[in-house]
């Protein structure tokens, strides 16, 4: 077993120690939480009778206790192109069950929106905090007491951290994560991007754009670029939440549900009453979340995780920073090149050793952790394998070289020698700078900004031509207080094309982008916010902004401190945002995960 690398241990130790008390507080929670759930026997025959009542075929099984209870907990729409395939998931997972002695049942549902489908619209004020909804409607979904264990079948951007903080606060209770997998890959990544940024600079038709958005997102299945769904999928599998090399296997093919079988037998194994209990809460522990940032760098995934990994880590007890991930990413080497950062999408990755690759790499590095408890027998190294199948049996075997060195390099070669998360702060406060996706001559930006604070403001001063110039555009007002920290990826094309004619670009914002957030630097999720008097709230359009990724730093050389903020905007109703008024005011900032709901539970 090669030993670990010295910045993951000392960042591990680090995580350990600030998380010592919190942690075991959540463990003393789950311990007490497993002692007193009721035996289902035991419970009033009037409970168990509405229970049962729709049980049909399983009803017999559940009146005489004959095996463990599985509670499904699915985030289904047919809205979603990735969660499509679960439309019939429920009827399958209980005939495997079945074929073990258990049962299972549907013990609620999530709701699950698309930032591609609300990108730049109004819907996406909401999407942050559909976190927050979709953690409370599976705690819902699981108070029930009637699960000796849980799958969770979500895949997409809010949707897995959200599934996975609910379940964190069962945390006595086995679970697995049940992916569906990605869409068969469609035209070229680079060809898309093209008519993209055609289209922003009025050369292509609306027609042209949409014919060239559904030669790419044009069937059941996730996204083929490498975004924040699929960044998911790897965490999952980092964490050993996955049967593993479950990620990335197609739907409707015999091998996934061969892993969806495994899943439903596995989780009914690893039971309270069995011999190899496994409750989610022990999984998900501190080095299980270095594995979740140590894959994010490696695969060079989505900067969304910088919110979404300290709010799930918070779950279950564990303080995790900025400081931690930007320590991580100066070890952690670039081994994957996957769209936005190259031209491959994760089919591509995949088939070129995918996930496995990925893992068998960072072990023998030192920079993974092997020790970690998984939902399978083995620990993280199964997960260097991939799954295939034995005529109709399921089996793992290795992986072997890497298929493409465009696409997947050794440790020992990367792509680049660090994993492209930078923390830049300043007087102008911490921001994240994801640099894997940006060429190296663009690292610093000095120049003078403008300043907006509607994203719309950016798109028609572009159209306008009023941004041709070495400029750093500054959205402020879009942390999670103000209007629910929406994702500002509509942004990329306009800024990219002023990149592409010559200029110096840089995005300064207390929003958020994504793993799709391209090739323009760009310093996100700005904290502390604007609203309530943040430095950016004190920023002028003509001050000169510098964003460095190599010295980390985000500053102006105006003096902020002789400026009064500017007044703090009055959020918009309508389209339900005024629902979520209560998430916003209480929300904390993006650096603890911009969450209201953890916030007002002291995690």
């Amino acid at each position: 077993m090669n030993s670990l690398h010295d910045t993951l241990h000392r960042v591990t130790q680090r995580v350990i120690e600030n998380s010592r008390d919190s942690r075991a507080r959540y463990l003393e929670l789950i311990k007490r939480e497993a002692e007193n759930q009721p035996d289902r026997g035991q419970v009033s025959c009037s409970n168990l009778a509405h229970a049962y009542a729709g049980a049909e075929e399983d009803q017999k099984a559940l009146m005489a206790h004959r095996g463990p209870n599985i509670g499904i907990v699915s985030a289904y729409n047919d809205m979603l192109s990735a969660h499509q395939p679960y439309g019939r998931y429920p009827e399958r997972l209980k005939i495997y069950a079945r074929e073990v002695g258990a049962t299972a049942q549907v013990a609620g549902a999530t709701p699950a929106m698309c930032d591609g489908v609300t990108q730049g619209e109004t819907g996406m004020e909401l999407s942050l905090f559909s976190r927050d909804v979709i953690a409370l409607s599976t705690g819902i979904a699981l108070s029930h007491a009637m699960y000796d264990g849980a799958l969770m079948l979500g895949i997409c951007d809010k949707i897995v951290p959200g599934l996975l903080i609910g379940a964190l606060r069962y945390g006595h209770v086995p679970t697995i994560f049940v992916p569906s997998g990605p869409m068969p890959s469609g035209i070229s990544n680079k060809q898309k991007q093209a008519t993209r940024q055609l289209y922003a600079e009025g050369k292509a038709t609306r027609a042209e754009l949409l014919a060239s958005e559904l030669g790419s997102y044009h069937s059941p299945g996730t996204c083929t670029f490498y975004g924040t769904a699929n960044s998911n999928q790897m965490m999952m599998e980092m964490m050993g939440l996955h049967i593993p090399g479950a990620a990335f296997i197609q739907p409707g093919t015999k091998l996934r549900q061969a892993l969806d079988r495994e899943a439903v037998h596995r989780v009914a194994a690893i039971g309270i009453d069995g011999n190899d209990y496994r409750p989610i809460g022990h999984c998900v522990d501190e080095k299980a979340i270095i594995n979740a940032a140590v894959g994010l760098l490696a695969t060079g995934g989505s900067t969304n995780h910088a919110i979404h990994i300290p709010a799930m880590a918070r779950a279950a007890g564990v303080q995790f920073d900025w400081n931690d991930l930007s320590e991580l990413s100066s070890a952690v080497p670039l081994l994957a090149h996957v769209y936005p950062n190259g031209a491959g999408d994760v089919n591509h990755f995949h088939d070129a050793g995918g996930m496995g690759y990925v893992i068998g790499e960072l072990l023998d590095a030192g920079l993974a952790h092997r020790d970690v408890l998984t939902v399978c027998e083995s620990d993280l190294g199964l997960y260097a394998q991939e799954p295939g199948l034995d005529e109709d049996a399921l089996a793992w075997r290795e992986v072997g070289p890497s298929g493409d060195d465009t696409m997947l390099r050794p440790a020992s070669d990367p792509f680049r020698p660090d994993g492209g998360m930078k923390l830049v702060e300043g007087n102008l406060g911490r921001a994240c700078f994801k640099t894997s996706a940006v060429s190296e001559e663009r690292y610093t930006i000095e120049a003078p900004c403008r300043v907006f604070d509607r994203q719309e403001d950016v798109s028609a001063a572009f159209k306008a031509g009023e941004l041709d110039q070495d400029i750093v555009v500054v959205v402020r007002f879009q942390g999670p207080r103000a209007n629910g920290m929406p994702e500002l990826h509509s942004l990329t094309p306009p800024l990219a094309v002023l990149q592409d004619r010559g200029y110096k670009v840089a995005l300064v914002t207390d929003g958020r982008m994504s793993g799709a957030s391209g090739k323009v630097p760009a310093a996100i999720h700005c904290t502390p916010e604007a609203l309530g008097g943040g430095p950016l709230s004190k920023l002028q359009t003509g001050d000169v902004v510098k964003l460095c990724a190599k010295t980390g730093t985000l500053s102006t050389s105006a003096d902020l401190d002789s400026r009064t903020a500017m007044p703090d905007p009055v959020s918009d109703d309508g389209f339900g945002r005024e629902l979520f008024a209560m998430f916003r005011t209480h929300a904390d900032g993006a650096e603890q995960g911009g969450s209201s709901m953890l916030a007002q539970a002291g995690l």
